[in-house]
């Protein structure tokens, strides 16, 4: 997801958010040191979108 569809989305929605990618990252982690190989691509995108989902968390409670 985008940057900009994050901004969009509610405080509740965004955290929603987060803990399915914390959990999607404990997953990849899990499959990957039992021996299977996920798709290493799919450790970036989730890297970057649970940063994207903290960037917007930080900046609403800045502007309030």
């Amino acid at each position: 997801m985008k940057y900009q569809d994050y901004l969009k989305k509610t405080n509740e929605e965004l955290k929603t958010e987060l803990e399915k990618l914390l959990k999607e990252r404990f997953e990849l982690k899990m499959k990957r040191g039992s021996g299977l190989n996920p798709k290493p691509h799919l450790f970036r995108e989730n890297k970057i979108n649970i940063a994207r989902i903290k960037t917007v968390l930080n900046d609403g409670d800045k502007k309030k």
